[in-house]
């Protein structure tokens, strides 16, 4: 298993913090936010990490990882994402990486202590989504459950939630990822979204989903960035 780190974006919805380096190198608690979700990746046994960059602050991301060794990286690598294409844009450009085996993806913005070794170390074919219960599933892709609580569909954002559950920025996807995404069409917005990919996987019965226990969140907005620092500062005390 190999890990994806997504740390692209301009970060607008932070703007001004923003103006002056990436948004998953800005502070939380005591260290920059992309050592969490790198940590959440190496804690689950996974030492060789791709992380995919963007935007003008690009070379800022090596001055801070160098070469991963500090952070139990074993083999660290960049990559690219030219354009705000979207988080299955730059989920395609980790394809050379991935060498034809499975890989986990976070989101560079995903800050949690959940455990996900297992599920990692179980992983055999298909995709796997991890969600949590949170108080405003409308921010993002919200699952459909029928009786048995199987997925039958992900609705990207909706108005009216069919659950309070959100896919969180984690996944697990097997290597027919990439071909998947050769195929998806770009969103209203012009991007290709993780959702469709998702709903892909979903629509050939091979997705699968985990509960993340323990703290989980974002730090995209002003909001959840505040939470997430006094989160951290209050367990590291």
């Amino acid at each position: 298993m190999k890990g994806v780190v997504l740390a692209g974006g301009l970060g607008t919805r932070l703007y001004p913090l923003t103006y002056a380096t990436n948004k998953h190198l800005l502070p939380v608690y005591d260290r920059p936010m992309i050592f969490y979700p790198i940590k959440t990746l190496t804690d689950a046994g996974i030492d060789e990490i791709l992380v995919v960059v963007g935007g003008p602050y690009s070379g800022h991301f090596i001055r801070v990882l160098k070469n991963g060794k500090g952070l139990g990286v074993k083999h660290l690598e960049f990559a690219y994402q030219q354009d705000e294409g979207g988080i299955s844009d730059a989920i395609s450009l980790a394809e050379d990486f991935a060498d034809k085996g499975p890989v986990t993806v976070i989101l560079g913005d995903n800050c949690t202590d959940a455990d996900i070794k297992k599920p990692v170390t179980d992983f055999t074919e298909g995709a796997m989504i991890f969600i949590k219960k949170v108080n405003d599933p409308q921010r993002f892709g919200v699952p459909t459950f029928d009786k048995d609580r199987k997925i039958t569909k992900i609705t990207e954002k909706p108005k009216k939630p069919d659950s309070d559950y959100a896919v969180t920025g984690l996944y697990i996807y097997d290597f027919t990822a990439f071909n998947k995404i050769k195929n998806l069409k770009p969103s209203a917005r012009g991007e290709l979204e993780v959702t469709d990919l998702n709903n892909a996987y979903l629509k050939e019965g091979k997705l699968s989903w985990s509960k993340l226990n323990g703290f989980w969140s974002d730090a995209g907005t002003f909001d959840s960035l505040f939470q997430v620092n006094k989160y951290w500062a209050s367990k590291k005390k």
